[in-house]
């Protein structure tokens, strides 16, 4: 009973207006994160350019080398799908319709973006993986430069 009176009374009370440009009004961005894991793409993707097969038929070298080389893969591809994540959170939640005038290859940048994080998640290339550094280090400046400030690039490796 005093349920049905106080969803009753919620009904007739004006809503609240809520205003956020993205799932969460928290508003706090930063293309750190995309960085980081654009990082560790690249790290990994030279871990396994790096790694050598056993010479020999011994299993249990054989077993080690696979294990390595499938935890190495598994980190690149996780880690690639993480960054493409980051970066459609910036795409998509934070840039607005009117960063457009300032940043006219937005779209573009993002969309590349994205497609090489798949590129690295299906090719052992470190050049791949160096194009999507590039890739976020330009969204990184875009981001910056949206916010009228201009942050150093920095990598952790």
């Amino acid at each position: 009973m005093l349920r049905l009176a106080i969803s009753s009374l919620l009904k007739r009370l004006p809503a609240q207006k809520a205003l956020a440009h993205c799932d969460g009004p928290c508003g706090v961005y930063d293309p750190a994160s995309a960085r980081i894991s654009a990082e560790a793409v690249l790290s990994m993707t030279k871990k396994l350019l790096a790694l050598t097969p056993p010479e020999g038929k011994d299993s249990s070298e054989w077993a080690t080398y696979n294990n390595t080389f499938s935890r190495f893969v598994a980190v690149k591809e996780e880690q690639a799908q993480e960054t493409k994540k980051e970066l459609l959170i910036l795409w998509t939640d934070y840039f607005k319709p009117e960063h457009l005038a300032s940043f006219p290859d937005l779209h573009d940048t993002f969309w590349k973006a994205a497609k090489l994080c798949s590129a690295c998640k299906v090719n052992i290339d470190q050049s791949k993986t160096e194009e999507l550094m590039a890739a976020v280090e330009k969204v990184h400046h875009m981001f910056w430069k949206s916010k009228g400030r201009s942050d150093s690039w920095t990598t952790a490796s």
